[in-house]
């Protein structure tokens, strides 16, 4: 199939690669010519397990490419992906401004076409998206829906960290559509993909993202919770929830179910306010979602009230993005953490050996302008640097750690946020968050 994925950010990358990869021919289109001349380098726009080799191997077989000319790629090709940002607002409503000048594009496009043009949106959108952006590309191509095109809801469920594995491993693949048709189109697209497809009504597809990832964000602050209440029991929170999560009858799976840090990244932030937002503007009170949000606010404090107690001054925070595995800084916890120690005089340096400042773009550039301008200051390139240059060693994601066995820990407090360092509690000074 002949397909133009509209943005090459996270969900585009994936999108791009993986589909490639599934035997299509892809054009991926971004207003960015930054990350245009990295496809088309053979190179990756984002930090992602595999994703790197599979741009590489894909367009060297001639099956990707990528251009600003967004015409020439909905001519070109037979179906259009939209995976383009929807930021929230202060308020938690998505900026949908992205999605509908997509579909203004492709709208004008596909108005020189005569052959049938599918639209996929997996873009997250509140319910009834689906149906304004069908009557806006009606407008501008003077086109019919379901005769000369169709618009699909088709919601991505992608982890950073794990995109590509979640890419051909989905729990299902939603295909939001009245048109049985359009649904053929896309079962076809995803073929090769294992799971059971659903084809269900467009409100439907559009909403269950939210609710997805505003669950996955309870299971965080739940599981938190619980490893706080018993550390101040003196239980191990760890073996409490390995046996909660062996229930998978009613406890559903161990996914997120692990005490640790606070929750971030731009999905379950920006979806739990999207769900909020929608309670409000239908006067539903939602007084758990509304909790939940609070909790990871209070293990931030937390956090950061567990590295003030160490009495020392100068601090080494290994990881700074928001999870193990990814470059991406956005609503990252220990971002905020590093923002309200640095307030406090402390003296702050990071390692973080996914994150090169030359390689960050668009909203995750900004994000770090914004709460941490100075973050080229901050960071330093080696972790035997970071060990000798610091009191305190603050392991900030799930990333395994990689402090190694230097003698250079000895007298070091080692901070653990995340779990990932429990090799080391018998053996240094060793504090864990919820444990």
């Amino acid at each position: 199939m002949r397909i133009s994925v509209f943005g090459l950010g996270y969900v585009g990358c994936i999108s791009l690669g993986c589909l490639a990869k599934n035997g299509h021919s892809v054009i991926g289109v971004d207003s960015n010519p930054d990350k245009v001349d990295l496809i088309n380098s053979g190179r990756a726009t984002i930090i992602e397990k595999e994703i790197d080799e599979i741009i590489s191997s894909q367009r060297s077989l001639g099956r990707i490419k990528a251009s600003t000319d967004y015409r020439m790629a909905v001519v070109s090709t037979d179906l259009s992906v939209i995976a383009v940002g929807t930021p929230s607002s202060a308020n938690g409503h998505l900026d949908l401004s992205f999605v509908k000048k997509v579909c203004e594009q492709i709208g004008s496009a596909i108005k020189e076409k005569t052959s049938f043009h599918t639209i996929l949106v997996r873009s997250t959108v509140p319910p009834g998206t689906n149906d304004s952006l069908s009557k806006a590309i009606e407008e501008v191509s003077n086109k019919k829906i379901g005769r000369d095109f169709a618009v699909i809801s088709n919601p991505e469920f992608l982890r950073e960290g794990t995109a590509v594995l979640d890419y051909y491993h989905p729990p299902f693949t939603v295909i939001g559509t009245n048109d049985s048709d359009a649904a053929e189109i896309v079962r076809e697209l995803y073929r090769q993909i294992p799971g059971e497809v659903i084809v269900t009504r467009p409100r439907v597809a559009e909403m269950i993202k939210y609710v997805n990832n505003s669950f996955h964000a309870l299971k965080v602050s739940f599981a938190n919770e619980v490893g706080n209440i018993c550390k101040s029991l003196g239980v191990d929170s760890n073996q409490v929830m390995e046996i909660f999560v062996k229930d998978t009858n009613l406890n559903i799976s161990p996914c997120y179910l692990r005490p640790g840090f606070a929750y971030g990244g731009s999905c379950l932030p920006k979806d739990l306010r999207g769900l909020k937002a929608l309670a409000h503007d239908n006067y539903v009170e939602a007084t758990v979602l509304d909790s939940i949000s609070k909790s990871n606010e209070v293990q931030i404090k937390r956090s950061v009230d567990l590295i003030v107690s160490q009495n020392k001054k100068r601090i080494g925070f290994v990881g700074l993005s928001f999870k193990a595995g990814t470059d991406d800084l956005r609503n990252s916890p220990a971002v905020t953490v590093i923002e309200t120690l640095l307030g406090k005089g402390y003296q702050v340096i990071v390692y973080d050996r996914n994150i090169a400042l030359s390689k960050l773009t668009g909203t995750n550039w900004r994000y770090v302008q914004e709460h941490l301008p100075h973050l080229s200051a901050l960071l330093v390139h080696d972790v035997e640097k970071l060990i000798e240059g610091s009191e305190i060693i603050v392991l900030a994601t799930g990333e395994k750690c990689i402090l190694g066995n230097s003698p250079r820990l000895a007298g070091k407090i080692l901070v653990d946020l995340t779990g990932a360092g429990l090799e080391y509690s018998n053996t240094t000074s060793y504090v864990g968050l919820s444990w």
